[in-house]
């Protein structure tokens, strides 16, 4: 019989706690634009590596972002 080896992946630092940065400004949009996809979502927190605190605080400031057109709510078109 074949036994199946279990895969272990090393789990994605939030770049958030690396950097040592305590709160995610909606201003940042160099930081901030990582953090969304080509169609405008927000990239989940299993994708992005983000601690749980840190992504509800990227969540907000992306959604002010927007709210002020700084940073796009969809994708633009060609």
């Amino acid at each position: 019989m074949l036994k199946r080896q279990k895969i272990y992946r090393r789990q994605k630092a939030c770049k958030f706690c690396v950097d040592k940065i305590d709160y995610v400004d909606f201003k940042d949009v160099k930081r901030l634009r990582n953090f969304i996809t080509d169609r405008g979502k927000i990239v989940p927190r299993r994708i992005s590596g983000n601690c749980a605190i840190h992504q509800r605080q990227l969540t907000i400031a992306i959604k002010r972002g927007r709210s002020i057109a700084l940073l796009p709510f969809a994708a633009e078109l060609p």
